[in-house]
């Protein structure tokens, strides 16, 4: 998404109600869908880190001697 009327039309939204969420926060429910719309480049840990916690880390593999 390259701004706030593109993010809203994907969702189905006007983008005052999106912009809203500038000031209260993005609403739990629409997280994944944020991510979803995005392809992954906003991920639902970002948008709301009080709720979802960020992946785990992949420790790398030990290299084999």
């Amino acid at each position: 998404m390259d701004s706030w009327a593109g993010l809203a039309r994907a969702l189905g939204l006007t983008p005052m109600a999106v912009l809203h969420w500038r000031k209260r926060g993005v609403p739990i429910e629409r997280c994944g869908d944020i991510e979803r719309v995005t392809g992954g480049a906003v991920k639902r840990h970002e948008l709301r880190p009080d709720i979802f916690d960020p992946p785990h880390q992949q420790q790398p593999q030990e290299a084999q001697a």
